[in-house]
């Protein structure tokens, strides 16, 4: 399948790896594609990763991930999702599923802020704005390296999330979650309920700040 990536930092080439040994055609959207030995956020340069999928992978525009693939992949920051999907031309890419990844998180003040509320989620506001695309929220309550190898803790018994309108859609996501190795993948409700798993960021970095260790996840019982 051809899969088109917003962004280019560690989730986007963590997911864009695995992809790419998963046997799909990926397409890495960054702001200047040109720019390939810049540091990216919390990853290494497009250069370095370019080599590690064995150039089995095309960096490209925005507009170009979005366009080229058949399913997308949201992994900016929350704060500028929206903006980076205008570039993209998202409004114009037909009804195509898309995974949004992406929490809103301040670090001003030093210790990074969950910023989501029962008032204001990404992956809402990526709806609101691109009614076309069949936007589904799943991934961003973990680190990505558990993303994309979920066994790295407790043999991968616990729990994914995701909310989506679609129910075809959280299908086709389910299925590429499955890929990855996930077992417990939970389903919950429509896209008003990626409330919950953005507010849980605030208690995803308390789990961060006490352990001091990012490789944590939950099980949810039941």
């Amino acid at each position: 399948m051809k899969i088109g990536i917003i962004g280019s930092g560690v989730v986007a080439q963590t997911l864009g790896k695995k992809l790419v040994e998963l046997g799909h055609e990926v397409y890495l959207g960054t702001r200047d594609p040109k720019k390939l030995d810049e540091k990216k956020n919390m990853a290494g340069t497009l250069t370095e990763w370019l080599a590690s999928v064995q150039q089995k992978a095309k960096v490209v525009t925005f507009k170009e991930a979005a366009h080229q693939g058949e399913l997308l992949i949201n992994a900016t920051h929350g704060q500028a999702s929206v903006e980076a999907l205008h570039l993209a031309d998202a409004g114009n890419v037909g009804p195509k599923v898309l995974i949004d990844t992406a929490n809103e998180l301040d670090f001003s003040k030093g210790k990074p802020q969950a910023l989501a509320s029962s008032s204001r989620s990404v992956a809402g506001n990526i709806q609101s704005a691109f009614p076309n695309l069949k936007v589904v929220k799943s991934l961003n309550t973990i680190a990505a390296p558990i993303m994309v190898n979920p066994q790295m803790i407790k043999g991968g018994d616990h729990t994914i999330f995701m909310a989506g309108n679609d129910p075809a859609a959280k299908l086709k996501v389910a299925e590429l979650l499955k890929s990855f190795g996930w077992t417990d993948i939970m389903d919950l409700g429509d896209i008003s309920a990626a409330h919950g798993p953005e507010m849980y960021m605030g208690m995803w970095v308390s789990l961060y700040i006490s352990l001091q260790n990012g490789m944590v996840n939950i099980k949810v019982q039941r």
